[in-house]
């Protein structure tokens, strides 16, 4: 949601915009948006977390971690993603894209 991308850029410093994708509409449109289970969605509820409210919608969806460089022009310069939410792109290798795509 737009609070939360707003809070996590001043948390960290960042200077460049943070998606925020209400219902995960652009994660369906990469085909990384995943639906829960009712057995998962159970369990969720069970712990007190709101997928829905953290979506901004009633979906119980959440987006495949992926990484996306883009520029200016719209040019994809890295992309990475995986099902496995435990294989994560180490961010060095996303800073490695930026400081080329600036020099």
């Amino acid at each position: 949601m737009p609070d939360q991308s707003a809070e996590l850029r001043e948390k960290h410093k960042l200077k460049f915009e943070i998606l925020y994708d209400t219902g995960n509409k652009v994660a369906d449109r990469f085909g990384l948006k995943h639906e829960f289970p009712a057995a998962l969605r159970e369990v969720y509820e069970e712990l007190g977390i709101s997928l829905p409210e953290f979506n901004g919608d009633d979906s119980w969806t959440l987006p495949l971690p992926a990484r996306f460089v883009v520029d200016e022009s719209g040019t994809i310069l890295a992309a990475d993603a995986n099902a496995d939410y435990t294989q994560r792109p180490e961010p060095e290798a996303t800073a490695e894209v930026l400081k080329a795509a600036w020099q």
